[in-house]
Formats: structure tokens, C-alpha cells, sequence
């Protein structure tokens, strides 16, 4: 699966809000973001034109791709599925993103970025239910538990990424337990148990046309 390869703090420009893409790294000064609050490019700094309707849809919809570090493809995927899914497609699309494995180690702290969640998943570090899975991009259900499952230097490394992300909180929809490294889904993710503010209806407003 495809992913984005090139230097994450000029999305966070181009979005003109900071996405936390490198986890507590975004939090320091040196942060690029707080540097040049403009838009990459050459002319980044001048041109600060009012976005139109359309524009304010496919940018909301940039966010929320960066933010989950999902490419064009599968996004389309996830909205399809929403849009055949009972209930409010932009708050299904959302809980199919948050219910990543990938995001899912995220939220645990065991990674202090999507990235580097994604990498440890893609390492065979994760087990669901008791059996490795290296796919970033598996949906956990009600009741699954995640844990960790490698050898001490692995876990050492993850336990530091803990400390890093002391300050984060855990979601309510998992039940983490830090001595173990595991968690349990309590139950599906709703759209307040997201960190970011999404505006999922502009999304849905321009798939729909």
C-alpha cells in the first residue's frame, strides 16, 4: 500500500493548521509551522486568496487524509463503504479511520506518530486477538485486544515512546493498560472521541457530487 514519503511539515503548511504529523516533535519551536505559518512554495507568503466553496471541501478533505496518512485510493474506499452503511456517512467514514491498527497504536501512545505507529505495526510487533497482524490499515471491532508482541528490545523502545506521550490521553472507546501493553476496544469510536476538529460534512458534500 502507497504512502506518503516526502517532509510532512509542509502539509501541516499547506493546511495553515498544525496536524501534529510527527506526534510531540510538532509541540517544540523548531517546529517549521511555527516558523513559516505560511504556505510552502515561493510565493507561499504573498498569495493568501479566500477559498471558495469547493475549495474549503477538498482542503477539509486533505486534512483528514493527512491526519490518518491514507492515500487518495483508499479514502475513496472508506467512503464507500460509509456511504452503503447504516447510520451518518461523514461519522462512519471517521470511526473506519479511527479504527485503524495503525491509529489504534497511535492512540495507545505506543508510537508518537501515525508514522511511526504504522511502522511498528508493519514490523509484525502487533498481535489482535493473539495473532500478529502486520496490515496498518485493519479494522479493529468492539472487544478486540491489542498488545504487543516481540522480544525485550522492541518493548524497551516502546515503553519510551510511552514516556513521551505521557501527556496524551488514552480515548475512552480503549481500555490500555501500560505495564502489559495491551488494550481492549471497549466499544466503536464516536466523533468526539477524535483529538482533531473535522468538518466530516464537507466531505461528504463533495463526494456527493
Amino acid at each position: 500500500m502507497g504512502r506518503y514519503t516526502g517532509a510532512v511539515c509542509r502539509l501541516c503548511r499547506r493546511q495553515g493548521e498544525k496536524l501534529f504529523l510527527k506526534g510531540t516533535k510538532c509541540q517544540t519551536e523548531k517546529c517549521p509551522a511555527n516558523k513559516r505559518a505560511y504556505p510552502p512554495g515561493q510565493h507561499g507568503e504573498a498569495r493568501r486568496k479566500k477559498l471558495s466553496n469547493y475549495g474549503l471541501q477538498m482542503k477539509e478533505k486533505q486534512k483528514v487524509k493527512r491526519i490518518y496518512g491514507v492515500l487518495e485510493g483508499q479514502f475513496r474506499i472508506y467512503f464507500k463503504i460509509a456511504s452503503k452503511s447504516k447510520g451518518v456517512t461523514g461519522k462512519v467514514l471517521l470511526q473506519l479511520l479511527e479504527r485503524r491498527l495503525d491509529n489504534v497504536v497511535f492512540r495507545m501512545g505506543m508510537g508518537i506518530s501515525r508514522s511511526q505507529a504504522r511502522q511498528i505495526v508493519r514490523h509484525n510487533l502487533i498481535a489482535v486477538n493473539a495473532r500478529r497482524c502486520n496490515i496498518p490499515s485493519f479494522l479493529v471491532d468492539k472487544d478486540d485486544v491489542i498488545e504487543i508482541k516481540s522480544k525485550d528490545k522492541p518493548k524497551l523502545k516502546i515503553r519510551d515512546n510511552l514516556e513521551l506521550a505521557k501527556d496524551r490521553t488514552v480515548p475512552s472507546w480503549l481500555a490500555f493498560s501500560a505495564p502489559e501493553l495491551r488494550a481492549k476496544v471497549l466499544r466503536l469510536p464516536e466523533k468526539n472521541d477524535i483529538q482533531q476538529q473535522i468538518q466530516e460534512q464537507l466531505i461528504v458534500e463533495l463526494y456527493s457530487k
